[in-house]
């Protein structure tokens, strides 16, 4: 049964005979470092009322990790932080009627707020939309920037509609009706796809806007199927609308293998399956997943791979990034049923599982220059497994 439907979160570190306290400790202390720890830190606060997060590896702020930090303040219920990242972002990073992309917000900044671009990257608005509905429900509406489900409400209905002022285009590509990689293009990135959250955008936006946000979770879903390879349940980091991974000469043709933004899709998937339990393959995709991390990989560093599991020589660039998003599959990896076709499948699921979890817990937060990805994909997975990355 549903997340959605239920109100009743999987603790999964719980079902590890891992002690209530410790749980709630841990997630404590994973927020502490992201957020204020001196030497692990991802957030700086600036002036009395703003704040922003670095990505230390290429030492800038983007959309990304603005909105996954205003996801990991609003779940851990500090409004305070959230109101400072979103004020720092609507302060620096939107993009108004002087820009040609207006309505959404710049992609990449420096640290003292100076654009780098003026073109968005839709997994920010995407997360923005959904912080903003959610800090609507949690902490109710303020006034200005702070009226948080009007603003979500607009945010998203640029993202669909932007085509039609002749300035920019849409985040959602009309046609395919899928997010889009950019907006200057007509393919996609699997780990974009969020059909959880597109489910709770139809119920909440405007009434307009709500059959088409609909259809497009009905869509992303199925076009998970297409995107995740059938053996290894491996997606490529940019792919086509039909799914296949996606190869052009140029600045997008080297992102067709299982890469940094494809760890996002086995979790995302995992999420998906823990609120809505819609679609009975996500478990199975999860599971062939774990199951080619558990018996092909092992122990041995992470590589790139092709989806289909084909080993690069070169070494992944956030090895705990995998080892959240392998742990966080397990919410949907761990319920395949027998009635799944693949007995060998079925029998080990759990198992893996539990042992995908297990390492997690078992490793600590990433150090060093390259430690903003990765760690955002820890805290998600953390709230996840904890039982406490949930639907406001």
């Amino acid at each position: 049964m549903s997340a959605r439907k239920t109100g009743m979160y999987r603790n999964y570190f719980a079902e590890l005979g891992i002690d209530e306290a410790a749980i709630q400790a841990r997630v404590e202390d994973t927020f502490q470092k992201l957020f204020f720890d001196p030497e692990l830190k991802i957030y700086h606060e600036v002036g009395d009322d703003m704040g922003y997060v670095t990505d230390t590896g290429n030492n800038d702020v983007r959309t990304e990790g603005m909105s996954y930090a205003m996801m990991m303040a609003l779940q851990m219920n500090r409004k305070d932080i959230f109101d400072r990242l979103w004020k720092w972002t609507y302060t620096y990073m939107y993009l108004d009627e002087n820009w040609y992309n207006h309505g959404y917000f710049c992609w990449s900044n420096q640290l003292d707020g100076t654009k780098n671009s003026e073109g968005p990257a839709p997994d920010g608005e995407e997360f923005f939309v959904m912080d903003l509905f959610f800090a609507s429900h949690r902490w109710g509406d303020g006034e200005g920037i702070f009226e948080y489900s009007k603003l979500a409400k607009e945010l998203l209905h640029v993202m669909i509609h932007k085509e039609d002022d002749g300035k920019g285009e849409a985040m959602f590509d009309p046609k395919a009706k899928m997010i889009r990689f950019i907006t200057c293009v007509n393919f996609s990135d699997p780990s974009y796809h969020l059909p959880h959250f597109y489910e709770l955008c139809a119920e909440w936006c405007y009434e307009e806007d709500k059959a088409f946000m609909k259809e497009v979770a009905a869509i992303s879903r199925e076009y998970l199927h297409k995107a995740c390879h059938p053996e290894t349940g491996m997606s490529a980091e940019y792919a086509d609308y039909d799914g296949a991974p996606h190869r052009e000469e140029g600045p997008w043709g080297e992102h067709w293998h299982y890469y940094s933004d494809a760890y996002r899709t086995i979790a995302n998937i995992g999420l998906d399956w823990s609120w809505y339990g819609a679609d009975s393959w996500q478990t199975e995709c999860a599971a062939k997943l774990q199951k080619f991390f558990v018996e092909k990989v092992g122990e041995k560093p992470f590589k790139v791979y092709q989806i289909d599991g084909t080993e690069e020589e070169e070494n992944a660039l956030h090895p705990v990034a995998i080892i959240a998003t392998n742990a966080q599959a397990s919410l949907a990896a761990a319920d395949l049923a027998e009635t799944c076709g693949d007995a060998e499948l079925y029998k080990n699921a759990k198992a893996y599982a539990d042992q995908c979890v297990q390492r997690f817990w078992d490793t600590p937060v990433r150090t060093g220059d390259r430690r903003y990805y990765d760690n955002c994909l820890y805290m998600f997975a953390m709230l996840a497994l904890a039982g406490q990355y949930r639907i406001y």
